[in-house]
């Protein structure tokens, strides 16, 4: 097709999906979305927490408990979330998530008590499974196969910079508005970006499954259920669910383990920040790495380093530089590990049916990551500390690593 008839049809940018001729405003608007939704849904919370606590009474486990069950739901969501996906694409299911979005953070805002307060983040829950990043990478995976890598990419890099932007900006409203005020903001902040993007910037054909062209896709398409019960994606499953506790355990827990290592509060603060860059950075080098290793390969690697790291953390006294520059080399894993989880998917049974096989991957995960925290609290405690408890997440970690050798489907 030459590249003016590419541009003649009505859906002139997304129906070439495959030859490059692909527009890229979804990617933008999604890139836009997701920085705001993960701003405002989840990292504004952290931030907010101390003067919601002061504020009401309420305590800060009860609230963090909302908290994590909204990710509980989120993770139970993806399920039916990604079938609907695969049927009928991302427009209507991001746009109605989106204003859900608002309700919610409206509802947190106005909680009057502890209720409240936990069913408006249950909703908030609801509408990250629409919202997040599951959907997105569905979006991005059929508008630009075969070429998603790439934009997988890009979205989880500039996604990467949600904390950057909104854990500043909501800090900077704190200091001028109550925490109630801080929520209403973010609710315009949400509905006047996110709900207008999602509904005009996907409202293009949603392209249909590619062509089958081995008999791994017909498979996927004719027999999801056959493809969940599959050893390969067990395996994988249970794979990424222990590694994805392991990392999210060790980001919660990185400060108690240096300032027990002798790093002072401010030193362990901005190791955490670093991870951050660390991620962005390890995103940077996920296509090389993709282009150089096989499926299983890179997927046993990364699992591997992640336990490297972890142990790294566990057994090394200090200096406290180079606890930080192994907190920074986690980081970077970290970020690749979100790319390694969005194509997992894709790599081993194409993108036919993309979206109902990621969101059951996705579930188990995501509610690890909600656990983590208050899991490896409790690990530190039973174990004697937190070196302790970070050795048990290496062995975890590890496990992970073995059970992703047998996470290549046969051809």
């Amino acid at each position: 097709m030459s590249r003016g008839s590419a541009a003649s049809g009505p859906a002139a940018d997304v129906t070439a999906a495959g030859t490059g001729a692909v527009s890229r405003v979804p990617l933008l608007a999604l890139c836009v979305t997701e920085i705001t939704s993960w701003g405002v849904l989840y990292y504004a919370f952290p931030v907010l927490a101390p003067a919601i606590t002061r504020d009401t009474g309420w305590s800060t486990g009860a609230i963090t408990a909302a908290f994590s069950a909204a990710l509980v739901v989120a993770a139970l969501g993806g399920i039916p979330v990604g079938r609907a996906l695969d049927r009928h694409g991302p427009r209507a299911l991001m746009t109605c998530g989106s204003a859900l979005a608002v309700v919610a953070v409206l509802g947190l805002a106005a909680a009057p008590n502890l209720a409240w307060f936990a069913v408006a983040w249950l909703l908030a829950g609801t509408a990250m499974t629409a919202v997040l990043y599951q959907p997105a990478f569905a979006a991005l995976t059929r508008y630009y196969a075969p070429r998603h890598v790439a934009a997988l990419t890009t979205l989880t890099l500039v996604a990467g910079l949600a904390s950057t932007v909104f854990a500043p900006l909501t800090d900077a409203l704190s200091a001028q508005l109550s925490w109630r005020g801080v929520y209403l903001v973010l609710a315009v902040v949400l509905a006047v970006v996110t709900v207008p993007l999602h509904l005009l910037a996907l409202r293009r054909p949603w392209p249909p499954p590619p062509a089958l062209d081995g008999p791994r896709r017909a498979d996927v398409r004719d027999d999801v259920a056959g493809t969940v019960r599959s050893r390969p994606f067990v395996l994988l499953t249970v794979a990424f669910t222990l590694s994805s506790f392991t990392m999210f355990a060790v980001l919660i827990n990185l400060i108690p383990l240096l300032t027990s290592r002798g790093a002072a509060g401010s030193t362990a603060a901005w190791a955490l920040g670093l991870g951050g860059v660390g991620q962005v950075t390890g995103r940077l080098g996920y296509r090389t790495l993709a282009r150089r290793t096989g499926v299983r390969a890179r997927t046993v690697l990364i699992l591997a380093l992640s336990a490297a790291a972890t142990a790294a953390l566990a057994l090394v006294p200090g200096p406290v530089a180079l606890l930080i520059a192994v907190a920074f080399l986690a980081g970077m894993i970290r970020g690749i590990a979100t790319l390694l989880q969005a194509t997992a998917v894709s790599d081993r049974w194409g993108t036919t049916a993309y979206g109902a096989l990621s969101g059951i991957l996705a579930a188990p995960i995501t509610t690890a990551t909600a656990l983590a925290p208050f899991a490896g609290a409790a690990l530190a405690a039973a174990l004697g500390g937190y070196p302790h408890m970070f050795l048990a997440l290496a062995v975890t970690a590890v496990l992970a690593a073995v059970l992703a050798t047998g996470t290549a489907p046969a051809k």
